[in-house]
């Protein structure tokens, strides 16, 4: 059994996490991970006030386990982070905060509800900067994982963030699917994993069946860094780019960005529809590298089950008989 200072701190059996993905987490998915002894955490980007308290009390009812409940700092408001913490989530997940919001008196916030902190970054400031206003755990993500991220692989930015952070306890993020991933990030100096591609190819996800058949299709080399995705929907994301699949969207229009900013409305719209239906050409799909690890749609239990056999196998079967006395 594997069981690391992220177990001791969640109150879990698995240092195995849910990305708060937004629209591609649910209550149902939250609960899936959490009782799988997993972390499940619920994304927040499009509730708003009685709906994040609504969701919480959803994922109570199907699980006893702790969650936590995620947010994005650039676009958080006060109603929405009350709402949060009226609702006791064991912990509370934050990410892509602007250069001037004032991280300490957030994160007492969610210490004073009783709520561990925990922060994604995609670079080694910021990881210091949120340890120093006192996050009990920080997310190193890295430019392989799907939606948005920074630059640094996570080969990379894993161990200098554990380093710059130390003694906080760091999850790894970004093209991690199976047990050898778990195992490398542990050996990494990690004290666990943060999952979002592999989460979504399952039964509990909320997304169209097309969509979790488009990532178990990928081999790991159809997804592209961009700003479509954003331009699209209106936003601008401190410091992040968004890695989607290259799709007929994508190709439309790259290199061809001023032209959807004038076409903003219309193309908005369509890409709207198109996800509605499932059409997986013509709507901005966001996941990682790692869907090339991905042959199948599996239930949330099923993947922390098989994820912890693997990488007690890499680390009994293949790293300790290469350690000679």
């Amino acid at each position: 059994m594997i069981h690391t200072r992220i177990c001791d701190l969640l109150g879990i059996r698995h240092p195995i996490v849910l990305g708060g993905m937004g629209t591609a987490t649910s209550p149902k998915l939250v609960a899936a991970v959490s009782n799988a002894g997993g972390f499940g955490t619920l994304g927040t980007s499009t509730l708003r006030g009685e709906q994040i308290a609504a969701a919480a009390r959803a994922i109570r009812e199907a699980t006893d386990r702790p969650f936590g409940i995620n947010h994005l700092l650039f676009r958080m408001n006060d109603d929405d982070y009350a709402q949060t913490l009226r609702a006791r989530p064991n912990a509370v997940a934050f990410a892509w905060a602007r250069k001037e919001q004032d991280l300490r008196s957030c994160f007492d916030r969610a210490h004073d509800a009783g709520a561990k902190v925990m922060y994604m970054v995609s670079t080694v400031a910021e990881a210091s900067r949120a340890a120093a206003a006192g996050a009990d755990i920080i997310i190193a993500q890295g430019s392989e994982g799907g939606g948005h991220v920074g630059w640094i692989a996570t080969m990379v930015i894993v161990p200098m963030v554990v380093s710059a952070v130390s003694p906080a306890p760091v999850l790894a993020a970004g093209g991690i699917a199976d047990g050898r991933g778990l195992a490398a990030a542990l050996a990494l100096g990690a004290d666990g994993v943060l999952l979002g591609t592999r989460f979504l190819a399952t039964p509990e996800a909320p997304l169209h069946a097309n969509f979790k058949q488009a990532i178990v299709d990928s081999d790991g080399h159809d997804t592209v860094l961009t700003e479509i995705h954003d331009i699209a929907s209106g936003q601008v994301w401190p410091g992040a780019m968004a890695r989607v699949q290259r799709n007929a969207v994508i190709e439309r229009w790259t290199g061809r960005e001023w032209a959807l900013r004038e076409n903003l409305a219309e193309v908005s719209r369509a890409l709207g529809e198109a996800r509605r239906s499932g059409d997986v050409n013509n709507t901005t799909l966001l996941f990682g590298q790692d869907a090339g690890l991905i042959d199948s749609v599996k239930p949330a239990a099923e993947i922390v089950e098989t994820m912890l056999a693997q990488a007690e196998e890499v680390i009994r079967g293949r790293l300790a008989p290469s350690v000679r006395a």
